[in-house]
């Protein structure tokens, strides 16, 4: 018996979905290949919107709007009061943020999409944690996390590459973390 989807993880196979037919999905089509109805896909690309995802409703159905941009998964360490550095260092080199990431050895792999792109966003990330509604994710593992981080070239994700390592905020990233959060998840 083939598990059922949580909502989550149908809301990424709608993301992959769109991004590899590379043509308008009806809502129909994509409810079939996630065992939804068409309703909850349409809910379904409103929390996507939500979360960021350029999303575009044509009369044949939804397409996935994106930039044809490079992306790399950074693995970072750094203390809470290095956030707003780190994150400056990603954006002022051209990069976006577009997730965070942690491995439990509890709760497994949780992810949170930032969507930081530039100092403004930075500093608004930066001020909802200084009020307290919440902490930064890397505590749940001693500062080890993941950034999902893209950008116009290779080039570019290179510098960002060299900038975070000069800090000393980028760490090793093993070959099965690389497999645990591959590009084609998000």
């Amino acid at each position: 018996m083939e598990r059922e989807l949580t909502g989550a993880d149908r809301r990424k196979r709608l993301v992959s979905l769109m991004r590899e037919a590379g043509q308008p999905l009806s809502g129909a089509k994509l409810g079939q290949a996630t065992g939804v109805s068409r309703q909850v896909v349409v809910q379904d690309i409103a929390l996507l919107r939500t979360e960021g995802y350029s999303i575009v409703s044509t009369a044949r159905g939804y397409r996935l709007d994106e930039n044809t941009q490079a992306m790399r998964l950074f693995k970072v360490f750094h203390t809470d009061a290095q956030v707003e550095d780190e994150l400056n260092t990603i954006v002022d080199s051209g990069g976006m943020v577009l997730e965070v990431m942690v491995n439990h050895r509890v709760y497994g792999k949780v992810t949170a999409p930032l969507r930081i792109a530039n100092r403004r966003d930075v500093r608004a990330f930066v001020s909802d944690l200084n009020t307290g509604k919440s902490t930064p994710l890397l505590n749940v593992t001693a500062g080890y996390h993941f950034h999902r981080i893209c950008a116009d070239s290779e080039e570019i994700l290179d510098e960002i590459a060299d900038a975070l390592r000069r800090k000393g905020y980028l760490a090793e990233l093993l070959p099965y973390e690389q497999a645990a959060f591959s590009v084609e998840e998000i």
